[in-house]
């Protein structure tokens, strides 16, 4: 088997990995996290239909206008706490929590703990 070339391929090759055996359906719809090096994004998608129900970024104006100079940890809390409240004003309180093929720790992390906190349960 041949070794991935960059990080990237890695990464893509441990999410679709995680993948085969996760899916969000709706009754239990999928909290997706993708880590730029600038940028975090989360959202909650129903893979049934196909259909994104909640989402939030780092770029989204309700974060950009929330401060200026953050660590990208302090960003990753409040897009957390953001998808969250998003996904429970849309009726979702429980999810499967997709980290993307990264690796449960810094800013991954810290967005599926503040998520919890702020009432999701996964």
């Amino acid at each position: 088997m041949a070794r991935p070339k960059t990080r990237g391929e890695a990464r893509r090759r441990r999410h679709r990995r995680v993948r085969r055996k996760l899916a969000g359906v709706a009754a239990r719809p999928r909290l997706n996290v993708f880590r730029s090096h600038r940028h975090i994004y989360a959202q909650v998608i129903d893979d049934e239909r196909g259909h994104t129900l909640a989402a939030a970024s780092t770029l989204d104006p309700a974060i950009r206008s929330n401060g200026t100079a953050r660590s990208k940890t302090d960003s990753a809390v409040q897009v957390g706490q953001l998808v969250a409240e998003r996904a429970l004003a849309g009726g979702i309180r429980t999810v499967v929590f997709d980290r993307g093929g990264y690796l449960y720790h810094g800013r991954v992390k810290r967005l599926a703990e503040a998520a919890r906190a702020a009432g999701l349960t996964f």
